[in-house]
């Protein structure tokens, strides 16, 4: 890439290398092969350590069974070294205790088993990219193709932006800028064991649109209204009021991706008949405005390529 830009270093400027536990070939998810370099506990000490994205089923993930991982990465990170997590990768950062008391961010779709598995690490779903640790040590990005931004930033940090520049250009990357919340999708608690919780909710599936919904589930609940929020808010860790709310947005959402209604028609679809209201309470939740998701995710006509 030098031949074509001054900005990028004419000799490479990393060393890369595969470690794992123990060398030789490791098999992926996929099938394929992979040939590491080294083991462990020969790769002593590294300036940069990226954690992939691994495929797994976070919500099984199994406490304290990846010792000699997580005794590499704290001794490295104790040397100095700078540690990338991508993903479900950040699972393992997290398995360190290096991520106590701070935010960490990873795919939306694993927020809740990560909770589960370390409450004590407070999840920032909105951020694509998290820079956390003393010295800003700690990077982590969500969702797996979010690499992109986490390596963009590592690259701009070690080597200067104008290198990240060039590569972003190269290689047609994308910053997130908006962060992770466009893309995440509303998937509420339902195993929650709360009969009457879930009665509720099943039934705002499909009557999300009325107008003054949460009064109306108090009354099919035929709980007094206190007694009912706070079942419904400790089964979802959402407020009813909230939870219709993320329910029309992610409502609107598919209608902006399929359809080509205009936004204030969609408002009142979904719930809303002030556009204003609807527009702000899109924003806040989704971090853009609905006329930009609509560009951003409505697939492209392929009749046309």
């Amino acid at each position: 890439m030098h031949t074509f830009d001054d900005a990028v270093p004419k000799d490479p400027p990393y060393v890369v290398e595969i470690v794992a536990e123990s060398p030789g070939s490791v098999m992926t998810a996929s099938g394929i092969p992979i040939i590491t370099h080294r083991a462990l506990d020969s790769a002593d000490r590294p300036d940069l350590v990226m954690i992939p994205s691994i495929l797994t089923d976070a919500s099984t993930w199994r406490r304290r069974c990846h010792f000699g991982i997580t005794r590499w990465l704290t001794a490295v990170h104790e040397r100095g070294a700078l540690i990338g997590a991508s993903c479900t990768g950040v699972f393992f950062l997290a398995e360190t205790g290096l991520l106590d008391g701070k935010e960490a961010t990873l795919h939306w779709s694993h927020a809740r088993a990560f909770q589960e598995a370390f409450p004590q690490v407070r999840l920032n779903l909105a951020k694509m990219l998290l820079i956390t640790g003393g010295h800003g040590e700690l990077v982590m990005s969500g969702a797996a193709t979010s690499w992109h931004d986490l390596v963009l930033y590592i690259v701009a940090r070690q080597l200067g932006p104008p290198v990240a520049h060039v590569l972003a250009k190269f290689y047609a990357m994308q910053w997130h800028a908006d962060g992770q919340a466009p893309f995440a999708v509303f998937t509420p608690t339902m195993d929650h064991g709360d009969v009457l919780v879930l009665k509720a909710q099943q039934w705002l599936q499909t009557n999300h649109a009325i107008a003054h919904p949460v009064e109306e589930m108090v009354r099919l609940a035929g709980i007094p209204e206190r007694t009912f929020k706070r079942r419904f808010t400790r089964a979802t860790a959402l407020s009813p009021i909230q939870y219709v709310q993320h329910l029309r947005i992610d409502q609107a959402k598919r209608r902006l991706e399929g359809t080509r209604d205009a936004v204030d028609e969609i408002s009142w679809r979904v719930g809303y008949e002030d556009p204003a209201f609807f527009r702000r309470l899109f924003k806040r939740l989704t971090g853009i405005a609905p006329g930009a998701y609509r560009r951003t995710f409505t697939l492209p006509d392929f009749d046309r390529f």
